[in-house]
């Protein structure tokens, strides 16, 4: 509908569906000077952030801990109590650090649920369909397969710090293991398949991150070593 890079600043800030008050201000300037008229670009943007609203709501699988109850201050620059976005790292109006604000969604959520997933193993393996049926699978065995939904479903850290850990603890699993010729093999090809599933969650947090932390060169600067490492553009 509109230019290819009005279109990817769109997709950039729906990763996670939805829009912060920053980054609707950069969409519309940017909508502005391409020619587009603001009234009309707010109206398909409202739609589109509804849209992708929408769709996301839609499963209502049981997701991990999104009714953890926010904090008072979780929006409020702990130095000058100003509102600010959920992504800032950096105040606008005193320019303070913004670090110590709590996160619904951590890795250590995000490894507990996993631990949990595969504790449920020994169960499965228990049973003799359980053990019969892992031996002829040639892929993702069930808890696998629950492990890497699980991974996939995880919200975006949403904030500093959370995010920097994310990147850091994700990044080696998100990396290929073996070559053109032995990546395939019965060794690595698990490994692999879970690492395309943590490249892809290190995909949205690093597209979300470039567009929400242009005030924060230092962050950002850290977002796109593990961008350039895992050959994210």
């Amino acid at each position: 509908m509109y230019s290819e890079e009005i279109e990817k600043l769109i997709k950039f800030a729906l990763v996670d569906g939805k829009v912060s008050d920053k980054e609707r201000e950069i969409l519309i300037r940017k909508a502005v000077e391409s020619g587009i008229d603001k009234d009309e670009f707010e109206m398909v943007l409202d739609a589109r952030i509804y849209e992708s609203q929408k769709t996301q709501e839609e499963p209502k699988t049981e997701g991990p801990n999104t009714s953890a109850k926010p904090k008072a201050n979780s929006n409020k620059c702990p130095n000058c109590q100003a509102s600010i976005d959920s992504y800032s790292t950096i105040c606008a109006y005193c320019g303070h650090s913004v670090v110590d604000r709590s996160s619904n969604a951590t890795i250590q959520r995000l490894f507990q649920l996993l631990t949990e997933a595969e504790s449920q193993r020994k169960d499965e393996a228990d049973t003799i369909l359980g053990a019969f049926a892992e031996a002829l699978s040639d892929g993702p065995d069930k808890v696998d397969s629950k492990k890497m939904e699980i991974i996939s479903s995880f919200p975006i850290p949403t904030t500093k710090a959370d995010i920097l850990e994310f990147l850091s603890l994700a990044y080696p699993k998100a990396k290929q293991a073996g070559n053109i010729i032995t990546r395939y093999s019965e060794k690595n090809k698990l490994h692999n398949e879970f690492a395309l599933v943590w490249r892809n969650k290190c995909k949205q947090i690093i597209m979300k991150a470039k567009f929400s932390m242009k005030d924060d060169t230092e962050t950002l600067n850290e977002v796109l070593h593990y961008a350039k490492e895992l050959e994210i553009e």
